[in-house]
C-alpha cells in the first residue's frame, strides 16, 4: 500500500495538470499561476470552476466532459486522491482541466480577484462538533477568502448527505443575505427540474452515502 501511495505521488508530481501549494508558498507570493490562469495554463478566456475538496476528481473530470465551454479546478489536500482525475484528464487529453494539491485554508493564494466564476463544495467534511464549526467549508471565513477571487454574484454549489450541515449552510447564506438559487434536502426525491449533471455525475462518496439510503441535499447560492 505504502509503494502505491509513493507511486502515484510520484506520477501526480510529474502531471502537467497538477500543481502544488505550500504553507510557505501561502504565506509568501502564492501559486506561481495566481491571476494567470486563464492566459498561461488554460489559454482562453473561458469561465473557470472550482472544486474544493475533490477527492478522486470524478466531478472536476465529469463536469469537464460535459462542459467543454469551461475549465475546471479540483483542489484537495490528497495527492493519492487526486491522482484518479488528473490521470484520466491527461489520458483523455483534456485541456480544460487542473488540479491544485492543498489545503483549502490557503485558497486564496492561489487565485486573484475575479479569477473564478463558480465553487462546487462535494461531500466535505461536515465538521459537526460545535468546537470545529470554523471548520466547516460554509462558514463566513471561509465565503469570505472565496470572495477575495469569486467574481462578482459568483455561484457556490453544495452537495451533501448531511443534513444538519445542509440546513446549517441554509442559515449562513440568510444570515449574509445570499440569493438562495436552488435548495432541497433530497435531490433523488426532488421533481424539480435541474441540470442533469446534478445526478447524472457522482463522486466516489455520493455513491456510497446513496448506497447506504442517505439523502443528498444540494444548496446553490449566489455570493453577493
Amino acid at each position: 500500500m505504502a509503494k502505491r501511495k509513493l507511486k502515484k505521488f510520484a506520477e501526480v508530481a510529474s502531471f502537467q495538470n497538477c500543481f502544488f501549494l505550500s504553507f510557505e508558498q501561502s504565506q509568501e507570493d502564492g501559486l506561481p499561476l495566481k491571476g494567470k490562469w486563464h492566459n498561461e495554463y488554460f489559454k482562453n478566456n473561458n469561465p473557470i470552476v472550482l472544486e474544493l475538496g475533490c477527492g478522486k476528481g470524478e466531478y472536476t473530470v465529469g463536469l469537464a466532459k460535459r462542459y467543454p465551454e469551461k475549465n475546471f479546478i479540483g483542489v484537495d489536500i490528497k495527492g493519492n486522491r487526486i491522482h484518479t482525475g488528473a490521470k484520466t484528464a491527461t489520458d483523455d487529453n483534456m485541456n480544460n482541466v487542473a488540479f491544485i494539491r492543498t489545503r483549502i485554508d490557503y485558497i486564496d493564494a492561489c487565485f486573484s480577484e475575479n479569477e473564478i466564476t463558480e465553487i462546487w463544495i462535494t461531500f466535505p467534511d461536515p465538521q459537526p462538533q460545535k468546537t470545529r464549526v470554523r471548520k466547516r467549508l460554509t462558514n463566513m471565513m471561509f465565503i469570505d477568502r472565496y470572495k477575495k477571487f469569486l467574481i462578482k454574484n459568483g455561484i457556490i454549489n453544495l452537495k451533501t448527505d448531511n443534513e444538519p450541515f445542509y440546513d446549517y449552510s441554509k442559515e449562513v447564506a440568510i444570515e449574509n443575505k445570499f440569493e438562495i438559487i436552488d435548495s432541497t434536502n433530497d435531490l433523488y426525491a426532488d421533481r424539480t427540474l435541474r441540470d442533469e449533471a446534478l445526478t447524472s455525475i457522482k463522486t466516489h462518496y455520493e455513491n456510497i452515502f446513496s448506497k447506504k439510503g442517505f439523502k443528498i441535499c444540494y444548496l446553490k447560492l449566489r455570493v453577493r
